[in-house]
């Protein structure tokens, strides 16, 4: 263990936001118990990317006596990451497997009969979703609460036509682990919009503010829509 120069993290200054992490190539750093920590002295390599990623300047460079940089540590800590990533996303289940779909065309020029499904990726449910699935680069984004697609009759040709989707529950689910998934979803995807579709319910609105602080977080600027529906099915 010699002096060499090593990230320092000023917990007092520090929110927790997550910033941080995405820019660390070495995956040394993690949020544990609200605040971001260094998980190991040998796979910070002391360079600093992590630094301007900081709202808060909560990271600086120091120099102390740690220790050695190890790259080879550094890049299996990695692979445990994304193993584990893997796991919590697909868990091995052909039902939760990375799909893109295309819309039936209807040819001939006759009337529809019925109404073809305008769904162009699996999974939906937020928490499934990858944040780097391919169906999201450069996408319009649908984000709707759980019971929309249920109560709105119109859900495919009116509001799914041309989009991504992603369903999420408000009420139920935990807001701060979707605030987490949708600012890296944001950040990493160059969205070309986003719409919010949420029931008139009180609590239904909840996704409004989930996804104002994941755009917050992210940091980055996306076109927002909000669309609310009744629970007889119309637009309010």
């Amino acid at each position: 263990m010699g002096k060499r120069k090593i990230v320092k993290i000023d917990e007092k200054k520090c929110t927790g936001c997550g910033l941080c992490i995405p820019n660390c190539a070495e995956g040394a750093l993690q949020i544990i118990d609200g605040k971001a920590r260094l998980v190991k002295e040998i796979y910070c390599d002391g360079l600093g990317a992590c630094l301007g990623h900081c709202p808060e300047g909560a990271i600086t460079i120091e120099e102390r006596n740690a220790g050695e940089f190890n790259e080879g540590a550094a890049r299996r800590h990695l692979e445990e990451i994304k193993k584990k990533e893997e796991k919590k996303l697909a868990c091995g289940c052909p039902g939760t497997a990375v799909k893109t779909l295309k819309p039936k065309e209807v040819k001939g020029g006759g009337l529809r009969v019925t109404t073809e499904s305008e769904l162009i990726n699996w999974p939906v449910q937020l928490k499934l979703v990858s944040v780097e699935a391919p169906y999201l680069k450069n996408a319009d984004l649908l984000i709707a609460a759980d019971c929309v697609g249920f109560s709105y009759p119109d859900f495919h040709e009116g509001l799914l036509k041309g989009k991504a989707l992603v369903i999420a529950c408000p009420k139920l689910d935990e807001a701060d682990i979707y605030i987490e998934k949708l600012s890296e979803i944001f950040r990493v995807n160059n969205l070309k919009s986003i719409t919010v579709a949420h029931m008139e319910v009180p609590c239904c609105f909840g996704l409004n503010r989930i996804v104002s602080e994941a755009l917050k977080l992210s940091g980055v600027k996306i076109p927002l829509k909000e669309i609310t529906i009744g629970i007889q099915g119309g637009i309010k």
